[in-house]
């Protein structure tokens, strides 16, 4: 098993890019991390990186010893994958993201319920609104809401999201209530921002057609539940998807606006590595939560894909 640790050391070096954050994911530190290194290049007799004081960069014998590696713990873990499921009791530990507000209200809630019907399989939570990198981080699970673009993942989609753009009275009463997408700019929206994030738009549902509209606003968030808190204190504007915002517009602390012109529906989706494929452990957390949203989304009447793909 020794080698099996090994390979899994290399293949997170090259992807992550460094000794350090390579042996913080594998649960080692860094002088294990390097020493396991050392030994594989000692063993194939070829350098797989090249280190700098700044960068650590694979070689080509790094290049081709990846895909050979991620080849073979593929195979092992489709068999301890096959293992486990022979046993029926799966083991071992899922490392899943979700986006805050969903994982807050949905996802964690029902974590210690999965815990109770699986009691062998862990669960690692980790919740942001930034979009994550599946494979660099070392993840077998994303929940992720927002347009998807090209990827090698394995995707799942749970259902469409429909949106809807509103705001507290006290703001309407103050600026006005926008009537379209035309109206935006003059009015203070609430944006959804963090490292890395593109120019900002907002996309609405026009009699023309879709139209992206260019949005600003005074204050911006990398949490969309610190967007909803402004937005019920009169400070701009929110495209939030209808469930998050449900009992707010039901009580009248907020309002819906652009109703000329609505926000398009955005997806919910899951998303693995295609290395999970087959693994009982992941695939029970990710049919046990999908259930669990959908359901919760149905109650607002907004699940429009009765038989999600796979």
């Amino acid at each position: 098993m020794s080698y099996v640790k090994t390979l899994r050391m290399f293949t997170r070096v090259y992807e992550l890019g460094s000794m350090s954050a390579a042996a913080r994911d594998q649960r080692a530190s860094p002088a294990v991390a390097s020493s396991r290194i050392a030994e594989l290049e000692k063993h194939l007799g070829t350098r797989l990186f090249n280190r700098t004081t700044r960068a650590l960069q694979p070689t080509e014998s790094g290049h081709i010893f990846y895909k050979g590696a991620q080849r073979i713990l593929s195979t092992i873990e489709a068999a301890e994958a096959e293992v486990m499921e022979a046993s029926r009791s799966p083991k071992g530990t899922v490392f899943v993201s979700a986006p805050l507000h969903l994982g807050r209200t949905h996802i964690a809630p029902a974590v210690p319920e999965f815990k109770d019907l699986y009691p062998l399989i862990d669960i690692r939570l980790r919740m942001s609104d930034r979009v994550v990198d599946v494979t660099a981080e070392g993840l077998d699970l994303a929940f992720h809401i927002g347009p998807l673009e090209d990827s090698d993942l394995k995707i799942r989609v749970i259902a469409n999201l429909p949106r809807c753009l509103c705001a507290a009275p006290a703001y309407t009463a103050a600026r006005g209530g926008p009537e379209t997408g035309d109206d935006l700019a003059d009015h203070d929206c609430l944006n959804l921002r963090f490292p890395g994030a593109r120019e900002f738009q907002w996309t609405l549902q026009t009699p023309d057609g879709t139209r992206r509209y260019d949005i600003s606003g005074p204050f911006e968030s990398d949490d969309g539940d610190v967007l909803t808190a402004w937005a019920l204190d009169g400070r701009g504007i929110v495209m939030k998807p209808v469930y998050e915002v449900a009992g707010h517009l039901a009580s009248g602390a907020l309002i819906e606006v652009c109703r000329a012109t609505p926000p398009t529906a955005t997806q919910l989706a899951c998303l693995s590595p295609h290395r999970t494929e087959g693994d009982p452990k992941t695939r029970l957390f990710s049919e046990y939560m999908a259930g669990r949203i959908g359901t919760m989304i149905k109650e607002f009447g907004m699940y429009q894909n009765d038989d999600p793909p796979e």
